[in-house]
């Protein structure tokens, strides 16, 4: 772990890597020691411009290579991301603090978005239909966009860059990444394992920064897409300054996603599955169950049971065995969560187990949090907390149940906990949430299906992964044909 420790943070433009010399730079943190690991140098308009020009560039001879070349390239790819698993797992439990496992989770993930885009010759076919009219027929190609941009977010530094990576650049762009400047290493170890992979100078950059960075890529007008993944307020801010400058965004923004229990549910099962969705990598995902909605009378048992489960949880370092909440991303985030639970006290929510008190010295700590009695008129059962708080909504059916979902203006996922069949298609049909899972606390689509957020959780028309990412980073040409002359 030490070597990566001695790491340091530089933009890749045009297949160079910029050292950091004369930027301003912000610190990145190790969140389970507090300690400085590294600097992110916060680049500047002209770095910003060196990468979009670098990408043009690079652009015209990308887009004709074959599409089968550029499927094999993502194929050594895989391999070497495959090679280097444990590598890039540690990598992310060092900068974003999750534990192994789920840092393994999100690595492989990624890598699953990069084996459904070495399909990319069957995913860039076009329609065809001979003798629409005598003797005309009609076709239609797909082409690659040109140089387009992803700005993405702290939560998991390998996999959402991954989400759009490998399909931009298999469908023929080029592409600039804008890490967060809180977790940039992931990032930096991608782009050194694409030039291993041989990938051409200036198909991927690497520009990293802050706020001057992202409107930078808003406002480029030799960007021609830009992807986003981060909270509410940025997204409508990227998705309205991007599309004001013309571009094609799709933002993925924050949730608020509901749990329902059913009475008949398999309370051991589905509990586990709840400490799991709720407390994972500190909460901090924006799939994380963050509201039980517990239907009649199995309410005070199930409150019980994940009481006494969530209090038995190991706190500490995601590299340590066995731990099984980790710290947030930083200390004022730390803070900003206290706050929320202290406003769930002062709304008449009951706190049943209670987190406040940092139960390690040293990094950004928080101990599992339970609210009970929750309403949907508190800020702690409307707004996305973002840490390891659950809070649990009493309602007395499956229809109350719904209706409180229904409430919230997020619509990123919904899962619902019971054995009946007829329970889980009136929610189906009913319930205003992009992603549904049934006894599943996580409910993540494989990367051949779209990342489906609705409602505030996202703005655009195209979702990332699945064909949605491929329509996304592709325009259509249709063409009309016939002949003049005789065979």
């Amino acid at each position: 772990m030490q070597e990566l420790r001695e790491r340091e943070v530089r933009n890749l433009i045009g297949g160079e890597w910029d050292p950091a010399d004369g930027r301003e730079t912000e610190p990145v943190y190790d969140p389970a020691t507090g300690e400085v690991i590294a600097e992110t140098p916060l680049s500047t308009a002209g770095d910003l411009d060196r990468a979009v020009r670098k990408a043009r560039e690079a652009f015209p001879g990308w887009a004709a290579t074959p599409v089968t070349e550029r499927a094999r390239l993502l194929f050594r790819f895989k391999m070497l991301l495959e090679e280097h698993f444990e590598e890039l797992r540690d990598l992310v439990t060092l900068e974003n603090g999750k534990d192994r496992n789920d840092a393994a989770g999100e690595v492989r993930r990624g890598i699953e978005v990069v084996e459904f885009a070495c399909g990319m010759p069957t995913l860039m076919m076009g329609e065809s239909v001979r003798d629409v009219a005598r003797g005309i027929d009609n076709v239609s190609y797909r082409f690659p966009l040109g140089a387009v941009a992803a700005i993405t977010p702290f939560n998991f530094p390998c996999m959402v860059p991954l989400w759009t990576l490998p399909v931009a650049i298999g469908a023929g762009n080029t592409y600039i990444l804008k890490p967060s400047e809180r977790t940039p290493l992931s990032a930096q170890r991608l782009g050194e394992l694409l030039s291993e992979a041989g990938l051409p100078e200036g198909v991927f950059n690497i520009v990293n920064g802050a706020r001057e960075a992202v409107d930078g890529i808003l406002e480029h007008p030799g960007i021609e897409a830009v992807s986003f993944v981060g909270s509410k307020p940025v997204a409508e801010h990227v998705y309205k300054g991007g599309t004001a400058h013309g571009k094609r965004v799709q933002a993925l923004a924050g949730a608020k996603n509901s749990m329902i229990v059913m009475p008949d549910a398999v309370l051991d099962k589905t509990v586990e599955n709840m400490i799991s969705s709720a407390y994972g990598n500190a909460g901090e995902r924006c799939l994380a169950g963050s509201v039980v909605v517990a239907v009649g009378e199995v309410a005070d048992d199930l409150v019980a049971k994940l009481r006494e489960q969530a209090a038995a949880m190991k706190v500490g370092p995601g590299s340590e065995e066995g731990s099984e909440l980790t710290p947030v991303i930083r200390d004022s985030h730390r803070q900003k969560v206290r706050q929320y639970i202290d406003l769930g006290e002062e709304e008449g929510a009951e706190v049943v187990l209670d987190g406040r008190e940092p139960p390690l010295e040293k990094g950004f700590f928080l101990g599992p949090t339970l609210l009970d009695h929750v309403t949907g008129d508190m800020r702690v059962g409307r707004e996305e907390i973002f840490g390891p708080v659950l809070s649990v909504v009493r309602v007395d059916d499956l229809d109350g149940a719904i209706e409180f979902t229904n409430g919230s203006p997020f619509g990123n996922a919904c899962s619902i906990f019971t054995e009946s069949g007829a329970a889980v298609r009136r929610f189906r049909e009913n319930v205003g949430a992009g992603m549904l899972g049934v006894n599943v606390g996580v409910a993540a689509p494989m990367a051949f299906f779209p990342f489906n957020g609705i409602k505030d959780s996202f703005c655009g028309d195209l979702h990332a992964t699945g064909k949605d990412g491929v329509r996304f980073f592709t325009e259509n040409k249709v063409e009309i044909t016939r002949w003049f002359s005789g065979p």
